[in-house]
């Protein structure tokens, strides 16, 4: 009995690629919407998402966080994240490597 081939090298790098822009791509959504959620708990005077959280949460999504700030003007004055573009530049750093 034959073991199933799967390919090796590049050409599974290639078929993995839509597969984990997806799952990005729905993770940098899933971090737009918690700062979205933070500002309205913001506005509204209520228990909010920890500074903590947000920022481990932008680490992973900086393209939803940075558009976030943004859009919603919020925790645009914090020192803390004035690391959301450093953690876009290391994603984008990252992807280089991967890809080459």
């Amino acid at each position: 009995m034959d073991l199933p081939r799967y390919p090796v090298g590049g050409s599974s790098r290639v078929s993995l690629l839509p597969a984990a822009v997806l799952i990005y791509l729905l993770v940098n959504v899933a971090v737009l919407l918690l700062f979205s959620r933070d500002k309205r708990l913001a506005e509204k005077g209520r228990w909010r998402t920890s500074e903590r959280n947000l920022l481990a949460a932008a680490a992973f999504g900086p393209l939803g966080a940075m558009t976030a700030m943004r859009l919603f003007r919020h925790k645009t004055q914090k020192a803390k994240f004035r690391l959301v573009p450093l953690f876009l530049c290391l994603h984008v750093a990252l992807l280089y490597v991967v890809l080459l």
